[in-house]
């Protein structure tokens, strides 16, 4: 079954058919060898370099008889090398099983090197992912390596966690901690973690006190990708066993695709409850606030609202921590504590500079939420998000605060409370009929009927079961006798009761609807939302 110059057996090294079935056998025996052949090269030129159980070195491609790539591969292995023939999807199977084996020690390796000041101080490194690197550095390989690995993976934060061994790798994966790797040094833990704070401009002496930086990435994923630009906040924490970092990823040039594509039926949002949103958001004035816990998709919600609604009629003003997603015609003004550009100072400002809708990155205190509520009486829309775990919870948090519960209520049009439940994998999702003790530890009727599915694991959703999130919510609107209740103090019972009335739908209730639909797990239903 040898391939020597572009003949298998006397016949023409293509054969497509017999491949696939062929191949498979000889994949066993051999394994890549990504130091002689790095991962980066084989990805450029699909070509894999392996060797087989006797030391024999293999070239395994689908192109074997064009010579300039045969003298391409020859210089840089200089080691006697044997050709082999393989299927384009064999070949396929075979990177994809690199990229998931690369990990943060992986062997495909970046170069990090300075390039100068970015805004706002933070400084512009630039990483290679497609080229073998020069680095010498075992610790800067690493690290770039450890950078590489999250941005493939669009992880939406990285954490490097010290250990009494060393430290772990850990990857936020739509909104779950995913282990990736670890480092079985303490020594190259801590090193790992001073690079890191030579990169955010932080006291590398200073291992006692919290600190936090940025810096960004000029990042080019391949040879035939363009360079785009990726920020990282860097949060570095002392723990028991040396200092924990936390990285948060945004990748601006994704985002800025995601943003021409926003909407609320993009986000996962019901037909029906989409219809409710962009109704709230429609009207002339008064106040709409999206709440939930930290990292449920509120703010990603307002900029599709904003999206849909930007029909350059109106002057729309946005203030946030940060700015997320460039939106055209927006003016957006990013918060600057600093420089004493608060939420609620930035407000003021705004509603002299004459808005038809105004847009608020979050309510934090009394005066923001005052604020916010006279402007939603005095003829603006305004649009923003609130810390609650439910949409009856977000009054609570306004009399916790300290504000006129009359006028708040009087300027609220409505609340939409949110989560972000997992989507199963299209790939390897499996129907699954569940007993009735699933059901009952799950308090769900036992006659309960839907599409049941449940999460397998493959390398599509790199073994998680899930790949993608939707938005799940329930939408409290506000009329004259729920603000009656509001103002006069009425149990939360009653308030519920009037609102389930009127046609709220819960969390729980909407979270059910997606799992009876096949889209997500029992597993997330119950991670996700609480029973009543």
């Amino acid at each position: 079954m040898d391939v020597v110059d572009g003949q298998l057996n006397g016949k023409s090294a293509f054969m497509p058919d017999l491949m696939p079935d062929l191949m498979p056998d000889f994949m066993l025996e051999c394994t890549p060898d990504w130091r002689v052949w790095p991962l980066a090269r084989a990805l450029r030129l699909r070509v894999v370099v392996a060797r087989d159980e006797r030391g024999q070195l293999w070239a395994l491609g689908t192109q074997v008889d064009d010579v300039l790539l045969r003298e391409a591969v020859a210089r840089s292995v200089p080691q006697p090398l044997r050709w082999r023939q393989v299927h384009e999807d064999t070949l396929a199977l075979w990177l994809a099983q690199g990229e998931q084996a690369f990990e943060a020690r992986g062997a495909l390796l970046g170069s990090t090197t300075t390039e100068g000041s970015g805004e706002g101080g933070a400084h512009v490194h630039a990483l290679s992912v497609d080229t073998i690197t020069r680095e010498t550095s075992q610790v800067v390989r690493l690290l770039d390596a450890t950078l590489f690995d999250a941005l493939k993976a669009q992880a939406s934060d990285l954490h490097l966690e010290s250990t009494a061994t060393g430290m772990v790798i850990r990857h936020r994966l739509d909104g779950v901690m995913v282990p990736v790797g670890d480092v079985g040094s303490r020594e190259v833990a801590e090193q790992l973690v001073s690079r890191l704070k030579v990169m955010a401009e932080l006291d590398i002496g200073e291992r006692r006190l919290p600190q936090d930086g940025r810096f960004k990435l000029r990042v080019q994923q391949s040879a035939d990708s363009g360079v785009r630009e990726v920020d990282f906040r860097v949060s570095i924490m002392p723990s028991s066993f040396g200092e924990d970092a936390v990285l948060r990823i945004l990748d601006r040039s994704r985002l800025s695709e995601e943003a021409q594509a926003l909407s609320l039926e993009g986000l996962g949002f019901d037909a029906d409850d989409a219809a409710v949103v962009r109704r709230l958001a429609r009207k002339p004035y008064g106040l709409l606030l999206v709440t939930g816990p930290t990292g449920s998709g509120k703010t990603t919600t307002l900029y599709a609202v904003v999206q849909e609604i930007n029909d350059g009629a109106d002057k729309i003003i946005t203030i946030e921590d940060p700015v997320e997603y460039q939106l055209g015609g927006v003016v957006q003004i990013p918060v600057n504590e600093k420089k004493g550009l608060t939420f609620a100072r930035g407000l003021r400002s705004i509603l002299r500079h004459d808005p038809d809708r105004v847009m608020v990155g979050e309510i934090r205190d009394a005066e923001t939420a005052q604020i916010a509520s006279q402007a939603a009486l005095t003829g603006h829309l305004v649009l923003s998000t609130i810390h609650a775990n439910n949409v009856f919870d977000v009054v609570g948090r306004f009399m916790h605060m300290g504000v006129d519960l009359y006028n708040m209520v009087s300027a609220l049009n409505g609340v939409v409370a949110q989560r972000l439940m997992r989507k199963l994998c299209v790939h390897c999702a499996q129907p699954w009929q569940p007993t009735g003790s699933d059901l009952r530890a799950a308090q769900l009727p036992l006659d309960s009927q839907g599409r049941f599915m449940r999460a397998v694991g493959c390398p599509h959703c790199r073994g998680t079961g899930y790949r993608g999130r939707k938005a799940i919510s329930e939408i409290l609107l506000m009329d004259d006798t729920l603000r009656d209740l509001i103002v006069t103090r009425a149990s939360l019972i009653q308030v519920k009761a009037h609102a389930r009335a009127s046609g709220t739908r819960l969390l729980r209730e909407a979270a059910l609807a997606t799992v009876l639909r096949g889209e997500s797990s029992i597993d997330e239903l119950n991670r996700v939302t609480l029973a009543e």
